[in-house]
């Protein structure tokens, strides 16, 4: 009964999804690509990391990782109302931009190795080469078909994925909170609720939060739809993304936490595929088809968006099918020396450096047009993004 209820759930999720009111509807098309990416790898992974390493606290944690993101999209969606007053941006401002777009495309080559490290681990997790071996093979191969694919003809026909994998996305995710919502009424209904103690406190548990920020990032892409979407439906985009995932994201960590033994938990990239199948036969497989879906997917976008980024920024004496070779040496290198978890530590870290400086523009910019408080504000949050920058540690 509860997987009809699960597969009710991605199918109503898929059905709305798809109804042209909604999906033809300006707002909703400029949040996609954020929604996207907010909720994309770390959703699958963040569960098991924040319920082991916080305990009972993890959804305070995970409410403060979204207030966090909230903040350093608050800068960001300042610059972008700014972007549109071209004449009152300082030279200052415009050279910090610059700098801010090559710390970005750092960040993306390094979230491309963590998308398909992702896809390799869940791409064998139900197979009987489950292991970090196999994983890593995938892995490779899937990086010398992307190389391939871009050298050769480029990404448009891949991008066109994006769409039905956000959809795939959401809806599976949709099952998923249908099947814990069940699991944990019934758990609550037999006095079976638990309160795990935090493994980690004090510094460490606040590095840790540090080295998470990649799972709630991406809210930063409504920065760069300005040739599609006008500002004012790009600051309301991101803010509905954001709301939106964070209330996902909370629900998720709120039903896992106080639902599941500790020891039944584990610090492994695929945890909650043995998780979900103590709630329901069907969510494995549904699960890693949402992953493979959604890594390949974001993985194909950031290299994209990378080597444009590398061509624009080196006034294309590094083409975009040679900055291509470039992510796909370096995913290579990350894949086969680090861990899943140094490569979510090392990406968080980037992205916060990313939002650091998009904070200390907006600083600037404020004080410029005669807006100290909020100069102040923009400032504090570029010390929070530099301080995780330095800081941010992987799980152990």
């Amino acid at each position: 009964m509860l997987n009809i209820l699960i597969l009710a759930g991605v199918l109503l999720t898929g059905a709305v999804l798809i109804w042209p009111r909604l999906s033809n509807a300006g707002l909703w098309r400029a949040s996609i690509t954020p929604l996207a990416s907010i909720i994309g790898s770390g959703f699958l992974v963040l569960g098991p990391i924040l319920d082991v390493s916080y305990g009972q606290y993890a959804p305070l944690v995970m409410v403060g990782l979204c207030a966090v993101a909230y903040l350093f999209g608050w800068a960001i969606r300042f610059n972008i109302a700014r972007i549109d007053l071209v004449d009152q941006r300082s030279r200052l401002a415009e050279l910090i931009e610059t700098l801010a777009s090559a710390v970005l495309s750092f960040a993306y080559v390094i979230s491309v190795a963590y998308y398909l490290n992702l896809f390799g681990a869940f791409g064998v997790s139900l197979t009987s080469l489950d292991d970090s071996y196999h994983a890593q093979l995938l892995t490779s191969g899937i990086f010398l078909v992307i190389l391939l694919v871009g050298w050769s003809r480029g990404f448009s026909a891949l991008e066109r994925l994006e769409q039905i994998s956000v959809g795939l996305k959401l809806s599976i995710i949709a099952g998923l909170l249908v099947g814990l919502c069940v699991h944990f009424a019934e758990t609550a209904q037999a006095g079976a609720l638990v309160l795990h103690k935090p493994e980690v406190s004090g510094w460490p548990a606040l590095a840790l939060a540090a080295g998470l920020i990649v799972t709630v990032q991406g809210f930063e892409t409504s920065r760069y739809l300005g040739d599609t979407y006008s500002a004012a439906l790009r600051i309301r985009s991101m803010k509905l993304a954001q709301w939106f995932s964070a209330g996902i994201y909370v629900a998720y960590i709120s039903l896992l936490t106080y639902s599941f033994e500790a020891n039944v938990m584990s610090l492994d990239e695929t945890a909650i595929i043995d998780l979900m199948e103590i709630v329901a036969p069907i969510l494995p497989v549904l699960l890693v088809a949402a992953a493979l879906s959604a890594q390949f997917s974001a993985a194909v976008a950031d290299t994209s968006g990378a080597g444009g980024l590398i061509a624009e920024l080196s006034r294309d004496l590094v083409r975009p099918r040679l900055a291509y070779a470039v992510i796909v040496f370096c995913g290579l290198f990350l894949t086969w020396t680090a861990n899943i978890y140094e490569i979510i530590s090392y990406a968080s870290r980037a992205f916060a450096a990313y939002y650091a400086i998009q904070a200390g523009i907006a600083a600037v910019s404020a004080r410029a047009s005669g807006q100290p408080l909020k100069s102040v504000a923009f400032f504090l949050i570029a010390v929070l993004g530099i301080l995780a920058t330095i800081f941010g540690k992987p799980v152990e």
